[in-house]
């Protein structure tokens, strides 16, 4: 089992830049596939990013290709979302999430396919 806890949300001006950071703890971090969700008010929980055990794949939803980047540092037990010219629509509260049902060679991007979350922080983005 592993534990996840988000940080680095927070108020931003639309153009600006956030780095979230997710810290896991307990099994082997590599063992992990790994993605980012968003969920904004009044709508479903969406994938953003995923990453495989190594960095070596991974995908974007359309909306954040060319401005959000993830990547993984396994040394330190955690996952990165790099977020650059953020708009207001990227507004919402961001979940990380571990998976390990499937094979870690591979990134996946439904809610289903992941089997622990963290508690999610708040990106607010004005304009």
């Amino acid at each position: 089992q592993v534990h996840l806890v988000e940080s680095g949300g927070g108020l931003v001006q639309a153009g600006g830049s956030l780095r979230l950071s997710c810290a896991a703890s307990g099994r082997t971090f590599s063992t992990y596939y790994m993605g980012w969700f968003r969920q904004a008010p009044g709508k479903e929980r969406e994938s953003v990013a995923a990453i495989n055990w190594n960095g070596g794949s991974r995908y974007y939803t359309d909306s954040v290709k060319g401005r959000f980047t993830i990547s993984r540092d396994n040394a330190k037990n955690t996952v990165y979302l790099q977020m650059n010219s953020l708009k207001p629509e990227d507004t919402a509260v961001y979940y990380c999430a571990a998976g390990e049902r499937y094979s870690r060679y591979y990134y996946y991007t439904r809610i289903r396919d992941y089997d622990y979350w963290g508690q999610g922080t708040q990106v607010t983005v004005s304009l």
